[in-house]
């Protein structure tokens, strides 16, 4: 693998893990349209590192007042938090869905890069991200998740184990369906995502220890994989935040509806490389 797809690859990541659009869809699918090698589900994960890294700088202060309150002691003025002392074992609890299918699916996600797949699970979520936009009540700030909610949008999130389902894209679906505000939506999906993304990308390098390790003439390609698609997801962050503050998620409907249409097209008359 080059420097150049390396870079390339990292700033779909960084992009594409935030919105609402899947990031693994956008991996599987960008070796194959530029008929580029396939670089894996390690790779991907590595990849996990950096945007594990964005969401530890963007939501660090918030982590550190959760991590306390959790454990009994106060920090932090956040008022939205204050108001959830055992947000904490909430997300714990919520992540237990997407552990139990990551560590009993593993293997067969590594057969479901089907463009087929990816591009009916990109305009399916899509829809249905549609319908929670316009349904929902959104009436509910972050202060007023329930663990009933939590729960439920933990158990959406095990559905991204699918490629083109998109881990934000379906949580923030389930929380728009239980009537949380757009942007408390996307914040609630970014904090619940963090658990999920670092025991991805620990597993991931784990199992490249496992193995010997990164290559020493890769070693170059990893760290700047990891430092684009930490840069890249920090900025795609801060700018979701503040879109879903002034508008809908109109147009990510639009872009996964269209985005999978064509890929299906695409697959009915190219095959994937390798």
């Amino acid at each position: 693998m080059t420097l150049l797809q390396v870079i390339v690859l990292a700033i779909v990541q960084g992009f594409t893990e935030f919105l609402p659009i899947s990031s693994s869809a956008h991996l599987a699918l960008a070796p194959w349209l530029l008929g580029w090698e396939d670089q894996g589900l390690t790779f991907d994960i590595a990849l996990h590192l950096g945007t594990l890294l964005a969401i530890l700088v963007v939501f660090g202060r918030s982590w550190i007042q959760i991590a306390a309150q959790g454990l009994g002691m106060r920090f932090g003025s956040d008022g939205d938090l204050i108001r959830m002392p055992n947000l904490l074992w909430t997300l714990a609890a919520a992540s237990m869905p997407v552990a139990v299918a990551g560590l009993m699916l593993k293997d067969q996600a590594e057969q479901w890069r089907d463009p087929f797949l990816i591009g009916g699970m990109l305009v399916g979520v899509g829809i249905l991200m549609g319908i929670a936009d316009v349904r929902g009540r959104r009436n509910k700030a972050l202060a007023d998740v329930s663990f009933l909610d939590a729960m439920i949008i933990g158990a959406a999130q095990a559905l991204a184990i699918v490629p083109g389902t998109s881990r934000s894209g379906i949580t923030i679906t389930a929380a728009l369906f239980r009537h949380v505000d757009r942007a408390a939506a996307a914040r609630f999906s970014f904090l619940l995502s963090t658990p999920a993304i670092a025991g991805a990308a620990a597993k991931a390098f784990y199992d490249l220890h496992k193995a010997g390790g990164i290559p020493p003439e890769l070693q170059v390609q990893f760290a700047a994989g990891i430092a684009v698609s930490a840069v890249t997801g920090m900025a795609v962050i801060l700018f979701f935040l503040s879109f879903l503050k002034r508008y809908s998620l109109r147009f990510f409907v639009y872009y996964r509806v269209v985005f999978g249409i064509i890929i299906i097209a695409l697959a009915f008359f190219r095959r994937p490389a390798g």
